[in-house]
Formats: structure tokens, sequence, C-alpha cells
């Protein structure tokens, strides 16, 4: 019911699903398992205890569920696992979790992953990602829903960026991005909100606006930001607003990136 090319190498142990297509030279380890329809276009290497969702597609010379780029790892057992549906370019490299990490990384549905970018260890990723050309996500990262991650950038371990945010191409992300926010510079700025993006999802009028209120309100209250988070929390009704507060009140270990004043 799939298509492998003679040339293709499927290792004993390999779960192929329904309809896949596998290109000449690829290279399928024993612990791997290909959802239905997966197609591998050529010169593509699946390798580790990783798993690869449906209708999902892998372009040439990715290497996806290697071991992680850590010193501490020692061979543990950890899996790679990504959703349905996933656009996989060319040269990206996908690596497995660490112990101390959680021992999984993971890709949701419906992302597209560019050119030569970097999926490291233990990293959580959300559905609908971008991550654009030569970006590189670092291990134990978290990309919430519908982030947008420019080309030739850096998102540093540990850091997490809230849903439907956007960072600008060549930037560094040191601290941790609220949801819907607009990162640009080479140092990474907190400029504004991703209200391009906002509205490309339909969000309506009245959010996108509390949203806005709530940026300035960030920027330009009283007290540690911290403290004028939790009093925005107070004060909001608005479901978008409320996803920014949790978010910036939830279990992290690095700063914030804030608006300035």
């Amino acid at each position: 019911m799939s298509e492998i090319h003679p040339s293709a190498l499927i290792e004993p142990g390999a779960r192929i699903g329904e309809g896949c297509r596998i290109g000449p030279f690829c290279v399928v380890g024993p612990q791997v398992v290909l959802g239905d329809r997966v197609e591998l276009r050529s010169h593509v290497v699946v390798t580790g205890q990783t798993e690869v969702g449906e209708d999902t597609v892998i372009f040439p010379f990715a290497v996806i569920g290697e071991i992680p780029q850590d010193l501490k790892f020692r061979g543990e057992n950890t899996q790679l696992v990504i959703g349905a549906r996933n656009r996989i370019r060319e040269h990206v490299t996908m690596n497995s979790g660490t112990e101390g990490g959680g021992g999984i990384t993971r890709v949701g549905d419906d992302g597209l992953f560019m050119a030569g970018c970097h999926i490291a260890h233990d990293a959580q990723i959300g559905d609908r990602v971008i991550v654009v050309n030569a970006a590189a996500i670092a291990g134990h990262c978290v990309l919430e829903d519908d982030v947008i991650v420019g080309g030739l950038s850096g998102v540093h371990q540990w850091v997490r960026i809230g849903k439907g945010a956007i960072i600008g191409a060549v930037t560094m992300v040191t601290n941790d991005v609220i949801p819907y926010g607009l990162v640009q510079a080479p140092r990474g700025e907190l400029h504004g909100l991703n209200l391009v993006g906002l509205k490309r999802r339909g969000v309506p009028r009245e959010e996108i606006s509390a949203l806005r209120a709530a940026f300035r309100s960030l920027a330009e209250g009283e007290g540690t930001f911290s403290d004028r988070v939790r009093e925005l929390g107070e004060q909001t009704d608005s479901t978008h607003v409320r996803e920014l507060v949790d978010f910036v009140l939830g279990d992290t270990d690095r700063s914030f990136l804030t608006p300035g004043r």
C-alpha cells in the first residue's frame, strides 16, 4: 500500500503507515513510526524513537530524530513526536529529547519548518508554527500555537514564546515573549503586538482593541511588570488578554521582554 524506492533503506522494526511514499536514498530507523500518507522526498534520514504524523512531508536532506546536541546526553531512551500535516523542508534538523528535559521533543500539527532550521532537544512546539529558514530553536523552548520565528533568528534555551507571537528576522530572543507580541531588533525587543497575525486569524476587533489597551497599560502603568500584569488580570474580561496574563504568571525561570515606555 506504500511506495518505497528500491534505494531506500527501511530497517527491520520500522512501522510504515498506509499510502506512504519513501523516495530515493532515504533511511528509516528500526524504532520509527510513520503515519499514513507520510512522504519522504529523497535523502531523508528519520531515526531514533521517532513518530511522524499523517500527511507530513519531509524534503531532501532533512535529519529527523537524531540524538541531542547536548554533552549531558548519555544514550538514554528518549523520543521525538511530530504531529500531522507538517511541512519539513530541506536540511531541517529535529532532535529527540533528553532525560533531564522530560525525555521528549514534541512538534504539533500543521507546522512549516523552512530550509535549514533547527528544533533542539526537549522543545515543545505547538500547532501552526512557522520557523523560517536557518532559525534555531534551542533546547527546552516552548513555542505555543501560531508562533512565527523569522529567518536567521535564535531562541535561547528555556525561553517560552506565547501564542500568536511573531519574531522578526535576525533576532536573538533571550527572554520569554508574551502572547501576540511582536519582537524584533538584533537583541530582541518587544515592539508591539502581532496585529497582522491577529487580523489574519479573524480575531474580533473588540479583542484586538482590548489587547492594544492591555499592551499600553503594561508599558505605561505603575509598579513592576508582574504587578501590572496582575492588575490587568483583575480588570479584564477579554479572552485574549486573559491568555496573556496567564502566560506571564505561569511557571518560568526567565524574565520577560517588556514593552518600552
